[in-house]
């Protein structure tokens, strides 16, 4: 993507949901250095997201943050407005890059699992995703590119995480509809479905246990657990023209986890 946007041409704009840390903030350094300007959601951590527009800035690219919680449906009209407005601001209507990246995570088991435990998993992972790419489609360009992030675990099984990985399951099957329905207007729909990765996405638990760490290094072929450098350089490349003619794939990025 560094020749895809020719000096006579605007650059392009991507939207990350979740992105002041995590995989989602690696995700953004990576479109930033390829030329791209990054508007970006947090749930709480303002000084966080203020580090990271400064990062922006830094490599030259125009940055925003809005504060959001994606599983808050009755949110989405104000921020959908802002958004409008910042982009208006910017001299542009529309952007063109969504990556659905925010999340939530849960550890506990099939039987013990509560209903109040299930909707706050689903209305971030499903509701979320769903009714916010609905509301955005009006501002996303024809030939624009939609990333949903799923997990391996919507592949493979471990104790504990059955809510969180048929959250995951039902965001592959939607993005697979989003492909079709938005075809018409050239819009790309795909998944990136990242292995275990030292965050402090569920506690830190891949980065902070050594034990855990150990043991995902132990079922992963290339012999260690996944960094957020493995996967932003990814998701930026999917966005990438390069990839123009990927489309309703499912692409696990987990160093052959469970094979």
């Amino acid at each position: 993507m560094p020749n895809e946007n020719p000096s006579n041409a605007k650059s392009r704009i991507a939207l990350i949901t979740g992105a002041s840390r995590g995989l989602g903030r690696n995700t953004a350094l990576h479109l930033a250095r390829r030329g791209v300007d990054v508007l970006f959601t947090y749930r709480s951590n303002q000084p966080e997201a203020a580090g990271l527009i400064r990062e922006l800035e830094a490599l030259g690219r125009k940055s925003a943050g809005f504060r959001l919680d994606t599983g808050d449906i009755g949110s989405f009209d104000p921020f959908v407005a802002e958004l409008r407005t910042t982009l208006e601001s910017w001299g542009r209507d529309r952007f063109d890059y969504l990556v659905n990246n925010a999340g939530n995570s849960l550890d506990a088991a099939f039987a013990e699992t509560t209903e109040a435990q299930f909707d706050a998993i689903f209305n971030v992972h499903v509701k979320g995703v769903f009714f916010l790419t609905q509301k955005l489609l009006p501002l996303i360009h024809d030939g624009g590119r939609i990333v949903n992030v799923s997990s391996g675990l919507a592949r493979f099984s471990l104790p504990g995480r059955s809510a969180y990985a048929s959250a995951k399951g039902a965001v592959e099957v939607l993005t697979r509809y989003l492909a079709k329905e938005l075809g018409p207007r050239r819009i790309t729909a795909n998944v990136v479905a990242p292995g275990a990765i030292q965050t402090d996405f569920s506690g830190g638990i891949v980065r902070d246990n050594p034990e855990v760490n150990k043991h995902v290094a132990e079922m992963t072929a290339l012999g260690r657990a996944g960094l957020p450098d493995d996967i932003g350089p990814m998701i930026a490349l999917l966005l990438s023209d390069d990839n123009r003619w990927v489309n309703a794939q499912r692409i696990e990025v987990s160093g052959g986890m469970n094979i």
